[in-house]
């Protein structure tokens, strides 16, 4: 399988007629194209930056039923998003883990409510390869998270639920499509649709790393863009209403010493009614999530102070050590595309989770809402309204069945875990060229062999692309990732054969990107990322 942006483009410019094109390298867009490609269409997906750029990297990193939507009553969505749950533990081991969740009791009453909630959650599960809810006495829940107050604990609720690298996973589904014949191109915006007898016949796009344009004919255009299906929607019909309104949810990063432990805390009401998970992820604690409507949206949403302060002081009222401004190591936003109620509201709860599919007039099918866990089932019911449409040929869907592209048996340790079977081609560069095993710096275990790896087998275009998306580095430890800059820009420049005014200007455009998941301290008119001393 070449996974290569040159392989891929040379494909467009031979092929002007494909069978589907999808626009939206997320993870809806991505699980239509490995979809679409395993069924045998022929198969072109256009993303306008990096895929998972926009909101399928900026996850609170969980494969999950929703605990919070057993609570609110919504049963079948809960059973379809474990269903699917269950099915990415077997096709995506090397990814996705089980990670045990404790939910703290201050009540008798608690206990028995979230054990009784729990069980109910244990049942619709079913065989799904995941421990089984249980009540847990004091002692146990503090040794198992050291980091939680005592204060009024009687004991806590464990269940497990999956969590995954969001990033990681989009990538792998992007190559599983390649391998089944599928064509993907990132930094590919589209700017029109095209159409016969007012029915859409394809579409024109440009690759903004040449600014060439493409106009293809298919014979069905999936809308998978999340929160900006709004937009492609408007080249249809520019009078149409919004269907989507996006919901911001905020994360921050601290260090482990915070929660301690390998249990993740869930506190599933918090003092005005949401929902705080602090979860392990890559050796740190991923602390979140909020859920503010917003009326706009972006490629790079931030983090609101009020969402900042939310997440900083809950968190405080059961940790033992109560995180501030300065202990956060990154702070991020992603956006989730709800579908939009009939009427204005400004409460989410109001506000679909499940997945609407839209078929317009003019025949473009756009699927949105949903959430990263049901994203098989939503690329399954896209292909097969296609083919209901007539727009294609019924063939059956086999995703169920597809190993995703690194499959291992299970996740593996070690700093190249993270990679599954693609470890070993890593391995294999640094065999050949020694100097390549390399650290890119002291303090950092990242090798100058996964950016090589990057840029040939992963489509990195800019130093961006691996330290946000491919190391993850930037969701992790921004200033960390600033100090890398400079070692990952000279590594890239030599394989993409670029000058020292790329470098210069890459490492100039991504530190202005960190300072967005910098937080400024208290009292200071700086950031901490002016702290950070960078040379190109």
């Amino acid at each position: 399988m070449v996974f290569s942006r040159e392989s891929f483009i040379k494909q467009v410019e031979e092929r002007n007629s494909w069978d589907v094109i999808v626009v939206g390298g997320g993870a809806t867009g991505l699980g239509t194209a490995v979809d679409a490609a395993s069924r045998g269409y022929s198969t072109l997906l256009l993303e306008q930056s990096d895929f998972a750029k926009g909101t399928s990297s900026r996850s609170t990193k969980l494969v999950h039923g929703g605990v919070r939507y057993l609570a609110q009553g919504d049963v079948a969505l809960v059973y379809e998003a474990l269903h699917e749950r269950g099915l990415l533990l077997k096709n995506a081991p090397h990814l996705v883990k089980d990670q045990e969740f404790i939910i703290p009791v201050y009540s008798w009453l608690s206990k028995y409510k979230y054990l009784i909630g729990l069980k109910l959650y244990d049942l619709l599960a079913g065989k799904s390869g995941f421990k089984k809810s249980s009540f847990l006495s004091a002692d146990k829940v503090l040794k198992a998270i050291p980091g939680l107050k005592p204060d009024g604990l009687i004991g806590g609720v464990s269940y497990s639920d999956g969590q995954f690298d969001d990033a990681r996973l989009a990538l792998n589904l992007a190559q599983t499509a390649a391998e089944y014949g599928g064509v993907l191109l990132n930094y590919a915006k589209v700017t029109g649709l095209t159409k016969e007898n007012e029915n859409i016949s394809g579409l024109s796009f440009v690759d903004t790393e040449t600014n060439k344009s493409y106009t293809l004919k298919a014979k069905v255009v999936v809308n998978a863009t999340g929160v900006f299906v709004d937009e492609i929607l408007k080249m249809d019909v520019p009078s149409g209403r919004a269907i989507v309104r996006p919901s911001q949810g905020a994360h921050v990063v601290l260090d482990p010493s915070f929660l301690k432990g390998d249990s993740a805390l869930m506190i599933p009401k918090t003092p005005d009614g949401r929902v705080l998970f602090a979860v392990p992820w890559h050796g740190k604690v991923l602390v979140g999530t909020t859920d503010t409507p917003l009326n706009e949206h972006s490629l790079e949403p931030r983090p609101l102070d009020e969402e900042i302060e939310f997440i900083l002081t809950t968190a405080g009222k059961y940790l033992t050590k109560e995180p501030s401004r300065k202990d956060v190591l990154a702070a991020f936003a992603g956006l989730r595309p709800l579908a939009a109620p009939g009427k204005d509201t400004d409460s989410t709860k109001e506000i679909s989770r499940s997945h609407k599919l839209i078929i317009s007039k003019s025949g473009m099918i756009t699927i949105t809402g949903g959430k990263w866990t049901t994203y098989r089932k939503m690329a399954m019911d896209v292909v097969d309204k296609a083919i209901e449409l007539g727009k294609l040929q019924a063939k059956k869907c086999i995703t169920q069945n597809v190993k995703i592209h690194g499959y291992v048996a299970k996740m593996q340790t070690g700093d190249l875990g993270l990679y599954g079977a693609d470890a070993a081609g890593i391995l294999e560069l640094i065999s050949l060229q020694p100097e390549l095993g390399a650290r890119l710096h002291p303090d950092y275990k990242y090798l100058q062999a996964e950016v090589i790896w990057m840029v040939r087998n992963e489509m990195s275009r800019t130093i961006e692309d691996v330290l946000s998306r491919r190391m993850r580095l930037l969701f992790l430890d921004a200033k960390g990732a600033l100090i890398l800059a400079p070692a990952v820009a000279q590594v890239m420049a030599a394989e993409l054969q670029k000058n020292e005014a790329w470098v210069k200007e890459q490492i100039e455009a991504f530190t202005v990107l960190v300072k967005q998941y910098l937080l400024y301290a208290p009292g200071k008119e700086t950031d901490n990322v002016h702290q950070v001393k960078v040379t190109a």
